[in-house]
């Protein structure tokens, strides 16, 4: 069929709640979350269940059309933006977010690839369970999204990425055929695992329509400390004794530096800091019980005087309340929004072996700036897992988005160079997407872009599911990105 007649097919079996092609209607999600990346496309289609899903991709294939799924729209690399030439419909989510099902017997919840991560959160709760998977974007983020770039946030210290928290899918294949596998088995040795192929490809191997997660007991005992540091290299020695003091229960533990301390109130003017005094390394720390009758609370407050005691934490304090736990984690939380207000940044999402991540910090900050004379590196993360936001803001006073522009690809080139050199990678949790697709194939090692494109080719032969992500072209040429 033509193109034309396959969209009148679309319109058809959409209606008008579910297809456009008015510029108007999908102008507001043509542009990447960072506003980096502006595309084009020949509809806007919206299904509302996953036989509308496999009926659009039928008819994509029948014309060799190109898909591209999207969900909240948050990708933090262009993963869920078409490309400027237009070629593809824009496939949303967005009305596919029911909840299923929530099975307190089996700790699972189902939910369909729209459902927003905080509406989720909320179904857990009311069973008495949590889904143990948390980060700024919860009120925009999606599950399919979160399945299909293997999402991380904060808790992956104790509950891991969204691998662990999976257990099974459902996905509309590139041929239009469903995979019903949403069935909550925590063993199936069958060969093969198709929902592991689909969880973190971005949508490049069939296109995730619902998801059955993992629940986790709701904690009833709960503290959340923030410490000044002596040095940054006392934050890992105490990580592992809390660890081992408390039987595991640390969830949480992220490197805050004070220049982003500074940065939040400065651009926040309601933030204020944490402690009295000045520190130029932090740590928020989140530990919880689901055992009503646990001394969290004594064990911790034992274990931070012993290591203020050591020389370890110079300040501390405890939050007394949910409200001020809260309030120690929108601090943290609203690191990326003070660091757009001054006018945006480099944003490398990278990871080292845990024990690696002190000393990559510390090393790699001076040489970025010396490299980049004035640039300013903000570095934060998560340190259970060896996660480092290392962003690279522009000089004080500089023109921020033409340093930016400028400087942008040899910036990435030097840290990505710095991470590999450590046997770190160059994305954590928010995958390749467009924007790091060029530095993946740069960086990979020999053999993983043809064994990633064999199984590609095997499942999308036709290379229709969201086309030009995460894999550049054979021969290494890559569409253009538009600014």
């Amino acid at each position: 069929m033509s193109v034309a007649a396959v969209l009148d097919r679309m319109r058809t079996l959409l209606g008008p709640a579910g297809f456009t092609d008015a510029q108007e209607d999908m102008a507001p999600w043509l542009t990447d979350w960072r506003g980096r990346i502006t595309g084009r496309a020949l509809a806007l289609v919206s299904p509302a269940n996953v036989e509308e899903v496999a009926g659009l991709v039928r008819l994509a294939a029948s014309a060799g059309i190109g898909i591209v799924p999207q969900g909240g729209n948050t990708s933090m690399v262009a993963g869920a933006t078409p490309s400027p030439d237009g070629g593809a419909v824009l496939l949303s989510l967005r009305r596919m977010r029911r909840i299923r099902a929530v099975l307190p017997d089996e700790n699972v919840l189902i939910a369909e690839a729209g459902a927003i991560l905080a509406d989720v959160h909320e179904a857990a709760l009311a069973q008495g369970r949590i889904f143990p998977l948390s980060l700024g974007a919860k009120g925009s983020a999606t599950i399919g999204g979160l399945v299909s770039t293997n999402a991380g946030g904060v808790q992956v210290l104790r509950y891991g990425t969204m691998r662990a928290l999976t257990l099974g899918v459902e996905a509309v294949l590139a041929d239009g055929s469903i995979h019903n596998g949403l069935k909550p088995l925590r063993k199936d040795n069958r060969g093969y695992d198709l929902k592991q192929l689909l969880i973190g490809a971005e949508g490049t191997l069939g296109i995730v329509t619902a998801a059955t997660l993992v629940l986790a007991p709701k904690p009833v005992a709960r503290v959340t400390a923030w410490l000044g540091l002596r040095a940054l290299s006392d934050s890992l020695p105490l990580l592992r004794r809390l660890e081992a003091l408390t039987g595991g229960q640390v969830s949480s533990f992220e490197i805050v530096p004070q220049t982003g301390i500074d940065l939040v109130t400065a651009h926040l003017p309601d933030m204020r800091p944490p402690l009295a005094g000045r520190h130029d390394w932090h740590v928020l720390v989140d530990i919880e019980s689901s055992r009503p009758d646990d001394p969290l609370a004594d064990i911790v407050e034992a274990a931070l005087a012993d290591a203020m005691e050591a020389g370890r934490v110079a300040d501390a304090v405890i939050a007394m309340n949910e409200a001020q736990a809260d309030a120690l984690w929108l601090i943290r939380e609203s690191l990326p929004e003070a660091e757009r207000r001054e006018g945006g940044a480099a944003k490398h999402d990278i990871a080292v072996a845990v024990s690696d991540m002190p000393d990559f910090i510390l090393n790699t900050i001076p040489k970025v700036e010396q490299a980049f004379a004035g640039s300013r590196v903000l570095a934060f993360g998560h340190l259970g897992d060896g996660n480092v936001h290392f962003n690279v803001r522009p000089p004080s006073g500089a023109d921020g988005p033409q340093w930016l522009d400028r400087n942008m690809d040899a910036v990435n080139a030097f840290v990505h160079d710095a991470v590999a050199a450590m046997g770190g990678t160059l994305s954590a949790e928010h995958g390749i997407g467009v924007l790091k697709r060029d530095e993946f194939a740069r960086l990979a090692e020999p053999g993983r872009l043809e064994w990633m494109r064999a199984v590609k080719s095997a499942l999308d032969p036709a290379g229709i599911m969201n086309p030009g992500k995460l894999l550049p072209p054979c021969g290494g040429a890559t569409q253009p990105i538009v600014k």
